[in-house]
């Protein structure tokens, strides 16, 4: 027998020879032939093979298709000099009507039945181990000589005809230091499974002890390492379970087939990638093209001029539209509120910044098929009912959205309004959005920039906010552009310190993501196209699918009508001021917002953003 000393440099041939012959006591192949190309073995009749390379191709980041043999052939020639695929894995598994029925070392008395049977060689993870080291990253399993650990997950693949089954994953533990170095070594190396699919919290994949792996061996973290998974060939096995064919056969998970294939062959994924921590409870990151990122840097740079001279420049934190769009396109369903009544002398005492914004924003998430709902004050009710029928006359909204108000009844009305039967592991929404939203001070009153106390007019919407910070997986958002509105808690010393009344207006109620422009509107329309820069990103389309599935390309029918533009946005201003909603700053029932004109000012900033 031989011992694992020494395999890491032997050539892939030489080992499959040692394989052949039965004389290695290793359990598995992580860490063998480094460098060059190990694959996942499925073995099926040829009456399915069409339709499992169909499933292949429709979920390619767990199943990435390296060869199709032909039936009865047993080598592959494109991957391997000399080989058999009866006898060059460490181990095969037996799997008759979905049911592994024996592991087996040689699938040699299998001969005659192969002759009618398919091989399908699929991309493995273990390829992308020595990229990955030689990025200063370790590999914990290799590290801790066992085999990699492999999940079953939630996610549901792209089904075709008998053929269904949920994603696997393997999970690598990653120092978060590095955690940016390991999606670039891995995200090109598409026919190793590429980027990974989820970098955090194990629960959101459906996986609830990660001590606990479906294959392979348990990998332990060391302190400061995030776990993250990647697609996983082991897929194709469950695949083959579910679709119960009287005969199959699959490597045993971890006993890969060595090829003479090196990793040179990359394919670019769209842009380097980078990662993002938009969650900590759970722990959650996402990942998005460093293009695509400075796109939005750059929305956010724009939105930051200050018109009004208030000194918001020193509220600004970079990244954080970033953050707000990552979390925004992770979630399933948004629920927004506006409304800052700060004419307390008419009818009604809104303000015209911030239903603009809230509006573009909701038509990106209504384009991107989210859940999306507006709470608002309970005597404002009937005015932004007939502000929602106007979006949706002028073709703002492809349709009407929920319109809810909040008032509280009880200690627990916020869970309730937020979570099904107030179970906070039930929430109804995944990400709160406040934009040019009044926000509570720190003496529980609420202020105008006039320091004028309009507490009598606002809701206690703000505890929905203060709730969501107690429920695992709910995010939440704050816009604003004078450091009173709703969310603005996070930058409340920089308003005291450089906001005129500062002292007294600041909002104490934090958002994890707080985002300030020269008007609030324009957060609104940036974080719309912020939503539309992320869903046009190749790589940030593939982590939201967990590489399962078809790249959703971006349709400019959808998209177009979706976005904010200069008429749209003029045509709502023009049926704001007839429903006697006024500008900010002057109180007027002109074409202005927060006394800045439409025309040459927000028409512009539209164009810029656009």
């Amino acid at each position: 027998m031989l011992l694992t000393g020494g395999l890491k440099s032997l050539l892939p041939h030489v080992l499959r020879r040692i394989i052949r012959c039965n004389r290695l006591s290793i359990s598995n192949t992580s860490g063998m032939a480094e460098g060059y190309k190990q694959a996942n073995v499925v073995i099926l009749h040829k009456s399915l093979a069409d339709n499992f390379e169909k499933f292949c191709h429709a979920n390619d980041g767990p199943l990435p298709l390296l060869y199709r043999s032909q039936p009865g052939d047993w080598k592959c020639p494109s991957l391997s000099s000399d080989s058999d695929i009866r006898t060059d894995c460490l181990e095969y598994r037996k799997y008759e009507h979905g049911t592994c029925t024996g592991s087996l070392k040689s699938l040699k008395e299998y001969s005659e039945q192969l002759k009618d049977m398919v091989t399908f060689y699929l991309g493995c993870s273990f390829s992308f181990e020595k990229a990955v080291q030689k990025a200063g990253i370790p590999i914990r399993n290799v590290e801790q000589k066992c085999n990699v650990s492999m999940y079953k997950t939630s996610v549901p693949c792209y089904s075709v005809s008998v053929f269904h089954c949920n994603l696997v994953v393997t999970m690598r533990p990653i120092p978060e230091s590095k955690l940016g170095a390991a999606v670039l070594a891995t995200s090109e190396l598409k026919e190793a499974h590429g980027a990974p699919i989820h970098i955090g919290d194990p629960g959101l994949l459906g996986i609830h002890d990660l001590s606990k792996p479906d294959y392979g061996d348990p990998v332990h973290l060391h302190p400061g390492d995030i776990p993250v998974f990647w697609a996983c060939g082991v897929t194709g096995v469950e695949a083959i379970i579910n679709c119960r064919a009287p005969l199959a056969f699959t490597h045993s998970p971890g006993c890969m087939f060595l090829t003479d294939l090196k990793n040179d062959n990359v394919r670019s994924l769209g842009g380097v990638p980078q990662v993002h921590c938009i969650s900590r409870d759970p722990l959650h990151f996402s990942i998005v093209s460093a293009e695509a990122a400075q796109k939005i840097k750059t929305l956010e740079t724009l939105i930051g001029v200050d018109p009004g001279e208030r000194g918001i420049r020193h509220l600004q934190r970079q990244g954080e539209l970033l953050r707000a769009c990552l979390a925004m396109s992770h979630a399933g369903s948004v629920l927004i509120t506006t409304g800052f009544p700060t004419h307390f002398s008419h009818q009604p005492p809104e303000e015209n910044d911030g239903p603009p914004g809230a509006l573009a924003i909701a038509a990106v998430l209504q384009a991107l098929e989210k859940q999306v709902a507006i709470v608002t004050d309970h005597r404002a009710l009937d005015l932004n009912k007939k502000i929602i029928e106007e979006a949706v006359r002028l073709g703002i909204l492809r349709k009407s959205i929920p319109l809810l108000s909040y008032q509280r009844e009880s200690a627990d009305s916020a869970l309730m309004f937020l979570c099904e039967d107030g179970n906070p592991e039930r929430p109804r929404f995944d990400h709160l959005v406040a934009i040019e939203r009044a926000g509570m001070a720190a003496d529980g009153n609420y202020y105008n920039a006039r320091k004028v106390n309009i507490k009598h007019l606002v809701d206690p919407i703000d505890e929905l906010f203060l709730a969501a910070q107690t429920i695992p997986g709910v995010t939440t958002t704050g816009v604003g552009d004078g450091g009173n509105e709703l969310g603005m808690g996070k930058v409340k010393d920089a308003v005291k310190k450089h906001i005129k009344n500062g002292d007294v207006i600041a909002c104490d109620v934090e958002a994890d993501f707080t985002v300030v422009a020269g008007v609030s509107n324009w957060g609104g329309y940036a974080i719309a196209c912020g939503l539309h820069v992320l869903r046009c990103c190749e790589l940030h389309d593939r982590y939201l699918r967990r590489a399962v599935g078809f790249p959703r390309a971006p349709s400019r029918s959808l998209w177009v009508p979706a976005l904010p533009s200069v008429t749209k946005e003029e045509k709502l201003l023009k049926a704001l001021v007839q429903l006697e909603v006024r500008s900010g700053k002057t109180a007027s029932l002109e074409m202005e917002v927060d006394g800045l004109p439409f025309y040459n000012t927000h028409s512009l900033m539209i164009e810029k953003l656009l």
